[in-house]
């Protein structure tokens, strides 16, 4: 019989939670509003949680959050939890820190707190080909709408061509050393990172984009809580 060897490099992973959701409207933040008797951001580490290879998750928190600390995969031995910063790029990097075990060939997984509708299948086949290539890979989807471009009066400018265009999605998947040094040098060139590709893409390196499922939905909006419902509710029926 086949036996399955472990990976030569570690994987970990990395949550950014110590932001606000603003324009989500609550008075919690989004990643601790209630979603099928879970608070979201349960549902995002679940799904990271139920990946055996992972070695450790750091999950990146406002400094006075006084909630994670109550929810049941705070008590996770893998989970640690780390003071995050004002932006995204900065929580990830502090998070990334603390991975003191963490090599620089390691894998390193980011996921949206606020991503509650990540399947495993998505997680593995962007492990499968993410660790195949060069430089590493993000999940996404193939914009599906018709794009226009806006002038400054909210008016046409152009309709975009949607053929080359896609939605980034998370987890997205880096070696360690690389997006340590691809964010710091962002931060460093005061150049912007709304997501890791962008900061991989800074240093003039191209991800490989691996088209997930469009159930991956980032709560932003109070709709969304209804529609993370109704396809939770799918997944458990799958």
């Amino acid at each position: 019989m086949a036996i399955n060897k472990a990976p030569a490099t570690g994987l970990w992973a990395v949550v950014p939670a110590a932001g606000q959701g603003t324009r989500f409207g609550a008075e919690l933040p989004k990643q601790y509003l209630k979603l099928n008797g879970k608070a979201v951001i349960e549902h995002s580490l679940d799904a990271l949680l139920g990946c055996c290879e992972i070695r450790g998750v750091a999950v990146a928190l406002k400094a006075d959050d006084p909630i994670f600390a109550e929810l049941a995969c705070a008590t996770n031995p893998i989970v640690r939890r780390i003071t995050g910063g004002a932006e995204r790029a900065e929580s990830v990097e502090l998070a990334l820190a603390s991975l003191s075990e963490a090599q620089d060939g390691d894998w390193i997984l980011v996921h949206d707190a606020a991503r509650p509708c990540l399947s495993q299948r998505d997680i593995q086949m962007l492990l499968a080909k993410g660790r195949a290539h060069p430089v590493g890979a993000l999940l996404a989807a193939p914009v599906v709408d018709t794009m226009k471009r806006a002038t400054d009066q909210t008016e046409v400018a152009e309709t975009v061509d949607r053929q080359v265009l896609w939605r980034a999605l998370t987890p997205q998947l880096f070696r360690y050393g690389a997006l340590r040094d691809a964010l710091k040098y962002c931060r460093e060139q005061g150049l912007p990172v709304t997501d890791e590709a962008s900061a991989m893409e800074h240093c003039g390196l191209q991800p490989l984009l691996v088209q997930g499922s469009h159930r991956n939905i980032k709560i932003t909006y109070p709709d969304d809580l209804l529609i993370a419902e109704v396809f939770l509710a799918g997944a458990n029926n799958d």
